[in-house]
């Protein structure tokens, strides 16, 4: 990744997250959180790392994997007014399971610590 596509990335990052945020009114997007934005070289295409939550009555991975597609459009149409870019990329949308991953593996090393030890 070069530094442009990089700082483009970022700006992606931030602006959707805004937008999802301040603007999306979809249900399914409201505990997601985005984790990186990847863009092509050409800036033809983003690729949105995201993670959801879990909390009761958050989304599922699929539901919220279907409300980001379903998102889309709107999310780039906003993305292209407020960033003025020559080339607004496509966005595709991928789940990142690191948060998830990195939760359960802080419980269980907190499982480990307080287990009783038997001498």
């Amino acid at each position: 990744m070069t530094r442009r596509t990089e700082r483009v990335g970022e700006s992606l990052r931030e602006e959707l997250a805004r937008v999802l945020r301040e603007d999306a009114t979809d249900p399914r997007l409201r505990l997601v959180t985005l984790t990186r934005v990847d863009v092509a070289p050409d800036l033809s295409q983003a690729l949105v790392f995201w993670s959801v939550m879990e909390a009761r009555g958050a989304p599922s991975v699929e539901q919220a994997q279907a409300g980001l597609e379903a998102a889309s459009p709107f999310l780039r149409r906003r993305l292209a007014h407020e960033l003025h870019l020559r080339r607004m990329p496509s966005l595709d949308f991928r789940h990142d399971p690191s948060l998830a991953l990195g939760a359960r593996t802080l419980a269980l090393l907190h499982e480990i610590e307080h287990e009783p030890k038997d001498e």
